[in-house]
């Protein structure tokens, strides 16, 4: 950072998109961890005020977050007793079939991106996904798993995880 980006306050007047970017996919995948650990509202709320802060100046960057509280949305809050009796996470399902197109594989690839390592999620639609495979192929080659449990024809379900480090 260089001194002209120092404002009076001795915080940044100006961030470069591209560290913005990661700073936001970190938020992103922080927010999806804690939903899926039995602390979705938490999550949510975190993302509300996140998108809150930012949703008039980088309208983008709040549409990420929007779409990760839709995510977080969809997780089951934990009862005191699922709480006490909780086993490890068994892949979610994403059904996309009632999203807009437009949206279906902005989502797809934010569920992706807030995986683990080994981890996947089971992909519900309503036609054959695979031009998002080769999306996943040319921005994640070798990145990821792809396994069809479903093919049509109404309904196809692929699990699409995260290969192991």
């Amino acid at each position: 950072m260089t001194v002209s980006q120092v404002g009076e306050s001795g915080r940044p007047s100006a961030v470069d998109g591209e560290d913005f970017d990661a700073v936001l996919k970190v938020l992103v995948r922080a927010l999806r961890k804690l939903g899926e650990t039995g602390h979705p509202e938490d999550a949510n709320r975190l993302a509300a005020q996140g998108w809150s802060a930012i949703r008039r100046r980088l309208p983008a960057a709040a549409e990420r977050l929007n779409g990760t509280m839709h995510y977080l949305s969809r997780l089951p809050v934990p009862t005191e007793e699922t709480k006490e009796n909780q086993m490890p996470a068994a892949d979610i399902d994403l059904d996309v079939r009632n999203e807009v197109p437009a949206r279906r594989h902005e989502l797809i690839l934010e569920t992706y991106l807030g995986l683990g390592a080994g981890e996947g999620f089971i992909l519900i639609n309503d036609h054959d996904p695979k031009p998002l495979y080769y999306q996943f192929e040319a921005e994640h080659n070798g990145e990821f798993t792809w396994e069809y449990l479903e093919e049509g024809p109404e309904t196809w379900r692929v699990r699409i995880g995260k290969a192991s480090a």
